[in-house]
């Protein structure tokens, strides 16, 4: 089976690696891919949301299975595209309509009521109905969750304690502080628990597979303390998300979602993420996205033990059937490594040393190119350190050793990830 795969990050890079090593991969490529996807297959320089680019990509290469890693061509249509102009081409992700699960936040929590599904109370202003936004403020209590309706590069959520500070930054906000992404706000009641990473393959008929639950670390600091950042690290297995616990999100999330897009007869074959929230024992949904997590991929594939391809093309044909997906019984753990200065301004172009005494880890390049023979950064967040264990700690210890032994000007990385999983 000949592959493209969309995107250029460290979750593209981790699906590259798993899907190297089928026996049903012919040839993969990836668009753009990065400066370690080469290690996978060939990277080929295409912008993922350039539809004619990539079904003329498509054609000249004879590839029969496109996955999008990423959710901007998503959003924008890039599979309904393919099925209005290569209809025999198997395509992951889903069609622009099951990619309003990511594409608006409105929409995600409208679902949710619709369906049932367990979420925090919430309401959606505009400039408009400014006013009844800040009168809906006060009837909350602090922290108050902002988050722009449309996507916003993973910055479009505030959590405020102020209530004058949430008042101004929503105003803000629908003033257009993230562009037309924020033109409607969704304003959401705090929920107060510890966070995991649910991701379900489904079919677009019913049929579904739930993998290997992530934890992922979110701020820059210490302690989740400092600015948002797309992932510092994340964790596999997840401690609180056992048999009786996954149950619940089974039943009262997986299968209400699944089915609910099947009823309004939206046809979607890919992965959604789940970005749940352990409320005293209770799974809720924080968020829905329309592809998997990075970094929470870099973990998540190394304990899928199954082979990937025959998964992702049954998916993409409708036809999941009774086809296994296996998890490696091992612990998994990645340490992302950023540049100096991340999430805020911060230099490309610096050398990368010492990748090649790494030989305990699986290193997954995200913000990473090749420039005179040299490997630099080109992103802020650089290299994912991703290990195998007996157990957490085994795992977390290979991923700081590796991580120290990667060299670049300015680098940086937490050093607590998955400290609460650990041994007191």
């Amino acid at each position: 089976m000949k592959i493209l795969l969309l995107g250029s990050g460290g979750r593209e890079a981790a699906l590259a690696w798993k899907m190297a090593q089928s026996p049903e991969t012919e040839k993969l490529f990836i668009a753009p891919g990065n400066g370690g996807t080469g290690n996978y297959g060939t990277n080929v320089p295409l912008k993922p949301t350039d539809f004619e680019a990539v079904g003329s990509f498509v054609d000249e290469n004879g590839i029969d299975l496109l996955v999008v890693g990423n959710e901007d061509p998503l959003v924008a249509g890039i599979t309904d595209f393919m099925a209005e102009t290569r209809p025999e081409l198997l395509v992951v992700g889903p069609r622009k309509a099951g990619a309003m699960l990511e594409g608006s936040k409105d929409f995600a929590k409208l679902f949710m009521s619709e369906e049932g599904i367990p979420t925090a109370r919430y309401k959606s202003f505009t400039a408009e109905t400014l006013a009844e936004g800040e009168r809906f403020l006060e009837t909350l209590k602090a922290p108050y969750v902002l988050k722009a309706d449309g996507l916003a590069a993973g910055k479009g959520v505030l959590i405020i304690n102020d209530l004058a500070e949430a008042k101004k930054e929503l105003a803000e906000m629908l003033g257009g502080m993230f562009g037309a992404s924020s033109a409607t706000v969704v304003i959401e009641e705090f929920l107060s628990g510890i966070e995991c990473s649910v991701f379900v393959l489904t079919d677009g008929r019913g049929g579904y597979r739930i993998l290997p639950v992530a934890k992922d670390y979110k701020r820059i600091g210490e302690g989740d303390t400092g600015l948002n950042t797309g992932g510092m690290g994340a964790v596999s297995p997840v401690a609180f998300a056992d048999e009786a616990w996954m149950k619940k999100v089974e039943e009262r999330i997986v299968r209400p979602t699944v089915e609910g897009l099947i009823r309004r007869g939206i046809d979607y074959r890919g992965f959604i993420f789940l970005g749940l929230i352990n409320v005293d024992g209770e799974p809720m949904v924080i968020e829905y996205n329309v592809r998997m997590g990075d970094p929470e991929t870099e973990v998540v594939m190394l304990r899928v033990e199954s082979d990937l391809v025959p998964l992702l093309a049954a998916a993409a044909k409708g036809e999941l059937g009774d086809l296994p997906l296996k998890e490696d019984p091992r612990a998994a753990s990645t340490v992302m490594l950023v540049s100096g200065g991340y999430p805020g301004a911060y230099a490309k172009g610096i050398e990368i040393t010492g990748t090649g005494d790494v030989d305990e880890s699986i290193l997954f390049h995200a913000g990473t190119a090749e420039k005179d023979g040299h490997l630099v950064t080109a992103g802020g967040r650089v290299i994912a350190a991703s290990s195998y264990g007996t157990d957490l700690a085994d795992a977390l210890a290979k991923s700081y050793r590796s991580a120290a032994k990667v060299n670049f000007d300015g680098k940086y990385f937490r050093r607590d990830i998955g400290n609460e999983f650990l041994p007191k």
